[in-house]
């Protein structure tokens, strides 16, 4: 039986598109309409996540958009998109004074135990601390810095993680003599 393949919640503003650099620092790869961001994103990333081994999950305030919007550009077939639940105040306000992501919780309860990894520009210490101490599967938090996006060094990590999750995870058989 061929090894699980782990989730990849993928969030859309920081790793796909970049900010927070002069816009003349990026490079443009086509039409602006409608939304200019749009133009910032590289559709490499398409033929590079599909080669990564994962379960694509989109984990961004672009909701449905992503796969109206980001996927076709590039070169991805829809995929399933977390639905962020309604803010709860006293939940909430004890999340953000402990520093963990509004997406954390959400994110586990998806994951329900299958090995996942997150990328975002907002993973914090305490999302790994939480993540650690609720998720029983494997779990890889990783933050890409928003400015730069995914680099080839986030996708050899991301790679590296899922092949030796995937192997881990396949059925040990002892030969007879």
């Amino acid at each position: 039986m061929p090894a699980q393949r782990p989730l990849l919640f993928l969030d859309v503003d920081g790793p796909l598109l970049p900010f927070g650099a002069p816009p003349e620092q990026y490079p443009t790869y086509g039409a602006t309409d409608p939304n200019p961001l749009l133009a910032r994103l590289d559709p490499h990333h398409g033929p590079r996540l599909t080669a990564l081994g994962y379960d694509l999950v989109w984990a961004t305030t672009w909701v449905h958009e992503a796969n109206e919007s980001i996927a076709p550009r590039l070169g991805l077939p829809p995929s399933a998109v977390v639905t962020w639940p309604e803010p709860t105040t006293a939940e909430d306000d004890h999340d953000e004074r402990n520093g963990l992501h509004w997406k954390t919780r959400t994110l586990i309860t998806w994951a329900a135990n299958r090995p996942f990894a997150w990328v975002d520009d907002e993973i914090t210490p305490a999302d790994r601390a939480w993540v650690a101490a609720h998720h029983r599967g494997p779990a890889l938090l990783h933050r890409v810095d928003p400015r730069r996006g995914l680099t080839d060094t986030d996708y050899a990590t991301l790679g590296e993680w899922s092949r030796e999750t995937r192997r881990r995870s396949l059925p040990h058989t002892q030969g007879t003599a």
